[in-house]
C-alpha cells in the first residue's frame, strides 16, 4: 500500500468553504497518468493537481492537472493553489514581498508571483499565455436554448466568441443578473450541438451587473466535457475573459494604462469566488495577462494507493 499525502484548499477566496476546491498532491511521487486520472475521478473535485520535479532545474516545479474526466494543459486555480501550498508549507522558501517562480505545465512555462506579508501568503499571481481569439459564434438562438434563456437576454454590444489561453471557452454576454440566476444548462442541447467542437465545449457566461460593488463582472462557467457541470471559479477562463473585454472596448484602462477587472463567480453554487485580472495592452496589442487571488487552507488528507 502506497500512501499519498495531499492538501485541501479553497482557491479564489480568503475564507474556507468559498472559492474552488482543490486537492494538491505534493509528495512528488512518479505516478502513471492513468493513476492520476483515477485519483482525480475518485476525489471528484473540479481539479486535482500533482506536483512533480521540474524538467528544467531553473524552474521551481512541474504541474499535472486533472479534472474528473480529462488532463488539462493549463488551469488557473490549480496553479494558484499549488503555489500557495508550496509557499505555506515552506517547501519552496519565500521572503517578505514578491517571490517570482516558474511552473512547468503542458502549455509551457508559467510565471508565478507569491506575495508574503507578516509571515502569511497574501496572494498568488500567475501570468497566462497570450490569448488566441476564435471566430464569432453565429447561432445565438442555439446558445439561448442551451442556457434556457432568450436571445433578448444577451448583451447585443458584444459577440459570442471563443477565446483561449490554453483552454478555449465560448464567452456569452448577458444583460442582467436576473437572467444569470435563471440559467438552466441543457445537457441534451450541449451534447447535440456543442460537445464535439473544442471552441464551444466550455461555456462562460457573464454580465456587468454584479453582487459586489467591487466586482466588474458576474460569471458562471459550464464544462461537462471536463466532467464539471458548473465551476465555482475558473482561472483559465478569467485571463481570456479580460482579453475579450479589453479587445471589445468595454473596459477603460487605469491611469497607468493597465486594465483591472474583478470577476465574481460561484454565487449560484454558494461558493463565492473573486478572481482579479490585469491586462496590459501596449502598441495596440495585448502584451500580458495576469490573474491573482487568495487561497484558504481547509485541511490535509492521505490517499491509500493499492500496490
Amino acid at each position: 500500500m502506497t500512501n499519498l499525502n495531499y492538501s485541501l484548499v479553497d482557491v479564489f477566496t480568503s475564507t474556507a468553504f468559498g472559492g474552488n476546491q482543490l486537492a494538491v498532491f505534493h509528495d512528488e511521487r512518479p505516478l502513471p497518468s492513468e493513476t492520476m486520472q483515477k485519483i482525480a475521478r475518485e476525489l471528484n473535485l473540479s481539479e486535482t493537481v500533482f506536483i512533480q520535479p521540474p524538467a528544467d532545474s531553473n524552474n521551481q516545479k512541474s504541474l499535472r492537472i486533472f479534472t474528473p474526466k480529462v488532463e488539462l494543459p493549463m488551469a488557473g486555480h490549480p496553479t494558484i493553489g499549488a503555489a500557495y501550498v508550496l509557499a505555506a508549507a515552506k517547501k519552496i522558501p519565500v521572503t517578505a514581498g514578491k517571490n517570482d517562480w516558474v511552473f512547468e505545465e503542458h502549455v509551457g512555462e508559467i510565471p508565478i508571483s507569491v506575495y508574503e506579508k507578516d509571515g502569511q501568503i497574501e496572494k498568488v499571481e500567475m501570468t497566462q499565455p497570450l490569448p488566441a481569439f476564435g471566430s464569432v459564434y453565429s447561432k445565438p438562438g442555439l446558445v439561448a436554448d442551451l442556457l434556457s434563456l432568450s436571445v433578448k437576454d444577451f448583451d447585443q454590444r458584444l459577440p459570442l466568441q471563443s477565446v483561449s489561453s490554453g483552454v478555449p471557452f465560448l464567452y456569452v454576454p448577458v444583460r442582467t443578473l436576473a437572467a444569470m440566476k435563471k440559467i438552466k444548462f441543457r445537457s441534451d442541447i450541449w451534447e447535440k450541438h456543442f460537445s464535439t467542437n473544442p471552441h464551444t465545449q466550455h461555456i462562460f457566461v457573464f454580465t456587468f451587473e454584479t453582487v459586489q460593488k467591487s466586482s466588474t463582472v458576474h460569471s458562471r462557467m459550464f464544462a461537462p466535457a471536463m466532467g464539471i457541470p458548473e465551476d465555482p471559479a475558473t482561472g483559465a477562463a478569467s485571463g481570456p475573459l479580460g482579453a475579450y473585454l479589453v479587445e471589445n472596448g468595454v473596459i477603460a484602462p487605469s491611469k497607468n494604462q493597465f486594465y483591472y477587472i474583478r470577476s465574481e463567480q460561484g454565487f449560484e453554487m454558494e461558493r463565492p469566488s473573486f478572481i482579479d485580472i490585469i491586462v496590459d495592452k501596449s502598441k495596440g496589442a495585448i502584451s500580458s495577462i495576469k490573474i491573482s487571488g487568495n487561497v484558504a487552507n481547509v485541511g490535509t488528507g492521505q490517499l491509500q494507493l493499492p500496490t
